[in-house]
């Protein structure tokens, strides 16, 4: 489980850095470009990709936020052999963007109703 940590982490980093240096356009891009890998190895359940993803965000040098949390968990999902999704959405009054990563739709790192407090602007 240490491992999938790190490897958490490093994907936090991986976030952070992209959108610091090329925005959230290029962010979006990696995950439109990406699809699960189809390898399960080594045998990850899905509960300890989402909780190691969790506990990579306390960890974190600083504060992460639902996009970059979202996007670290759907990479890391797929990295495992999950189709995770990262879905954006938006609720107008008052204003507030979230995202989240759904599998299937479920909702895996947010509550379960979270899709229907926003309305979904994407997918991906």
């Amino acid at each position: 489980m240490t491992w999938l940590v790190v490897e958490a982490l490093l994907y936090l980093i991986r976030t952070d850095v992209l959108t610091y240096r090329r925005g959230v356009l290029a962010l979006h891009a990696v995950l439109t470009a990406s699809s699960s890998s189809g390898s399960a190895a080594p045998g990850y359940r899905l509960e300890q990709i989402c909780r190691a993803a969790d506990i990579a965000s306390i960890l974190y040098c600083k504060r992460v936020l639902c996009l970059q949390r979202s996007a670290a968990t759907t990479m890391l999902l797929r990295r495992y052999g999950f189709a995770a999704e990262l879905v954006i959405g938006a609720r107008i009054v008052p204003f507030k963007s979230h995202a989240w990563v759904e599998l299937d739709g479920v909702v895996l790192n947010d509550k379960p109703y979270t899709p229907q407090l926003y309305r979904e602007l994407e997918r991906c």
